[in-house]
C-alpha cells in the first residue's frame, strides 16, 4: 500500500496537470505556447522588471528556451525589453498592457479550481493553505523549489510574536498580526531576509 506522502504527492500531482490543462487549453486558443503563457503569469505580479535568467530558474528550463519564448511574446507585443535600473548593461523584461490583461485572463482560466477550494469550509482552507507551504518550505530547504517572495522568507515577517492562534505571526511592514491564512507566497512588497531566519522562519509553520 502506497504511503500518506505518496498519495498527497500524487494529489497534488494530478491537480497540478488539472491546473495545466485549464491554462493551456486557454494558450492554445490564444496563439500561445504553455512555456510563454507561465512567462506571462510570472510577469503579472511584478511591477519592476526581471532577468531572463529569473525567469528560466522560474520555468526549471534553459535560458535559451526562455529567451525563445520571450522574443515570441516580444514579437506579439505581449513583453517589453528595458534597460535594468540597476545595471545599464542587463536587460529586464516587462509586460505591456497587452500582456498584462492577457495574463488576467489565463489567470481567469483557472478559476474553476478557486471555485472549488472556495467551497471548502475556512479551517480547512487554512489548514491546506499551512500544510501546502511546509512542503514548500522542505522542497527550499533541499534547494528543490524556486525563489519565492514569500512571507516566510521577508525580513518583515516576524513569527510566533502573538499568543492567539488564529493570528500567531506578524507583519512588521503593516505592523499587524498575520493568520496563517493570510500568508502569500508571491508578495510584492517582499525583502529578503537572511538565510538562517529563512529556516527559523520556514519552521514555524511546523
Amino acid at each position: 500500500m502506497d504511503s500518506t506522502s505518496t498519495r498527497i504527492i500524487s494529489a497534488i500531482s494530478r491537480i497540478g496537470s488539472v491546473l495545466r490543462s485549464g491554462m493551456w487549453e486557454f494558450a492554445t486558443g490564444e496563439n500561445l505556447n504553455p512555456a510563454q503563457a507561465e512567462i506571462l503569469q510570472l510577469l503579472h505580479s511584478r511591477v519592476q522588471g526581471v532577468r531572463l535568467s529569473w525567469v528560466a530558474r522560474q520555468l526549471s528550463i534553459s535560458a535559451a528556451s526562455a529567451s525563445d519564448s520571450v522574443s515570441a511574446l516580444a514579437a506579439k507585443g505581449l513583453v517589453r525589453k528595458a534597460r535594468a535600473l540597476d545595471d545599464g548593461r542587463a536587460t529586464d523584461l516587462h509586460l505591456t498592457e497587452e500582456g498584462r490583461q492577457m495574463a488576467q485572463r489565463i489567470a481567469g482560466a483557472t478559476g474553476f479550481a478557486d471555485e472549488a477550494v472556495a467551497k471548502l469550509s475556512p479551517q480547512a482552507q487554512e489548514q491546506l493553505l499551512g500544510g501546502l507551504l511546509q512542503v514548500i518550505g522542505q522542497l527550499q530547504k533541499a534547494e528543490r523549489f524556486p525563489e519565492l517572495r514569500a512571507c516566510l522568507s521577508c525580513k518583515h515577517f516576524q513569527p510566533n510574536r502573538h499568543q492567539d492562534a488564529a493570528a500567531p505571526h506578524h507583519c512588521g511592514l503593516v505592523d499587524a498580526p498575520l493568520p496563517v491564512a493570510m500568508l502569500r507566497i508571491d508578495c510584492p512588497d517582499h525583502q529578503p531576509t537572511d538565510p538562517v531566519q529563512q529556516v527559523t522562519n520556514w519552521q514555524a509553520l511546523v
